[in-house]
């Protein structure tokens, strides 16, 4: 780092690029934005219909906040384009917002990072860049020491000044405007100083300078990966204590009441249910898994590796006991599925425990009636397709929506608009996502429509079993005693 009188001063910002529109990359931009007027934000994808939808009266993402902000300020700083040219070349900030999916081929198959899209941003940045100045973003999450080799295909070819810093987001889908308005902490790592204190600049705008945090890179890229696998860690814990619950009598949110008033511990992230989903939980332990096996750290890699093993079970648990509890067949027999979003206030699906758990109930020949108030039909059949080809973290080739799995798909499931009509002579409701709407309904109603006797299983814990006991319903929840077990 330099210590002269002008590199301890930020650059001057007009331009703010991003590569990726989507889920981090959508939202940072739109509040960066909101929030600075006098700086031009641009927006680029390759994907056009994406691109599309951003410049539409309906964005590509569902988020509390978002709309009212991007409608604000999109055509006057804020801009969605697939010009890479007019988007990228002249911004004096670049941030990368590009997917690091797990791999599904080839070393590390299942565990490291897929980081081939972030290195394309590098080598075709470097390709178009020629003089100047860049700061470049890591808003991606990446494995620990990546900006090593950001840093090298970069400065490959010419004599650009390439800073990297890393930036990563710890925004939790349903709060994120709130989060990006009110953050915890903003962490920048970097080498440079003055790199550092231009990106700190811009979000001192509306963050207070005691929230921004300046660490070296390594330190930055890895406590994306920790503090993803500490909040997993817990969810795990409390769903593996559930278990025990249900077998001794004890109620895991008494229990987790109380634990979570220690004030060592707290109380978020201890609500036991069907298992944690979201693009980042499980992609993340298994990255660092895949790090503690590549240095040789065979017992941390086994003890992260756990948190994902307790949640494949808490899944595969719920669904058996929908089995069981049905007189251990449910073939043929209509199951209502309420929520299919990873949690509540999102529209995103990817590790959903419902996609798991709705994969059981299809192997089993279970007719599914999947309601969602902001999933459309067309990503729940797409979901169940891939997980029933064996392929959702993978490719997944035209000519496998023409399988037999996926016409069982198309013969088993069927997405609909109506709760009720969801529900109409079903066998069981299924409470997978805890959308506040589920607690409003005419339960009495949903009882009379329903075959006798009438179950509801409760993964998030979201309804009063004591009352839907009263109406007649037999209710199964997380972690708790039933009242009528399944003795057969």
């Amino acid at each position: 780092m330099s210590a002269s009188s002008d590199n301890c001063l930020p650059l001057g910002v007009k331009k703010i690029a991003c590569i990726g529109a989507g889920y981090v990359g959508g939202p940072t931009m739109a509040i960066i934005a909101y929030y600075c007027h006098d700086i031009e934000v641009f927006i680029y994808d390759v994907n056009q219909r994406r691109i599309d939808q951003w410049n539409s009266e309906k964005l590509p993402i569902y988020e509390p906040g978002l709309d009212e902000i991007v409608f604000e300020r999109r055509d006057k700083n804020l801009f969605f384009t697939t010009d890479y040219d007019k988007a990228i070349l002249d911004a004096d900030v670049i941030f990368f917002s590009v997917n690091t999916p797990t791999k599904h081929y080839g070393i590390g198959k299942g565990r490291a990072a897929d980081l081939k899209y972030l290195e394309l941003c590098a080598r075709q940045l470097r390709d178009k860049v020629k003089s100047g100045r860049k700061i470049i973003v890591e808003k991606s999450t990446v494995p620990i020491r990546t900006s090593i080799a950001l840093k090298k295909i970069l400065e490959s070819t010419n004599d650009v000044q390439f800073d990297i810093l890393s930036n990563p987001e710890f925004l939790a889908e349903g709060t994120a405007i709130k989060d990006l308005k009110q953050p915890d902490r903003v962490l920048i790592g970097g080498e440079n100083i003055q790199a550092i204190l231009t990106l700190s600049s811009i979000y001192e705008r509306w963050v207070p300078k005691e929230r921004i945090l300046s660490t070296n890179l390594w330190s930055s890229e890895l406590s994306k990966l920790v503090a993803n696998c500490m909040l997993a860690q817990r969810i795990s814990s409390v769903n593996a204590i559930s278990a025990l619950c249900e077998k001794t009598g004890a109620d895991i949110q008494q229990v987790s009441y109380a634990v979570g008033m220690d004030t060592r511990i707290g109380s978020k992230f201890l609500q036991a249910s069907v298992g944690f989903g979201g693009s980042c939980f499980q992609k993340d332990i298994l990255n660092l898994v895949y790090l503690a096996e590549h240095y040789h750290l065979p017992e941390v890699a086994e003890y992260f590796y756990n948190i994902v093993k307790i949640n494949n079970y808490q899944r595969e648990r719920f669904a058996k006991k929908v089995i069981h509890k049905l007189f251990n067949t449910v073939s043929n027999k209509k199951i209502a599925v309420l929520g299919f979003a990873f949690k509540k206030d999102t529209a995103d699906t990817r590790e959903s425990s419902s996609i798991y758990i709705c994969k059981s109930l299809l192997e089993e020949r279970a007719n599914l009636h999947i309601y969602d108030p902001k999933v459309p039909e067309e990503q729940i059949m797409d979901d169940l397709k891939r997980i029933m080809n064996g392929c959702y973290d993978g490719d997944f080739s035209a000519h496998l929506h023409q399988s037999p799995e996926s016409e069982m798909v198309t013969s088993q499931v069927t997405a609909s608009l109506d709760p009720y009509s969801a529900i109409n002579d079903a066998h069981a409701v299924l409470i997978l996502t805890e959308w506040d709407e589920f607690k409003t309904y005419d339960y009495k109603k949903i009882f009379e429509s329903m075959k006798k006797p009438a179950y509801i299983f409760d993964g998030r814990n979201l309804l009063d079993k004591e009352e839907l006991e009263k109406i007649g319903f037999d209710v199964y929840q997380i972690g708790k005693v039933e009242n009528s077990p399944a003795d057969w």
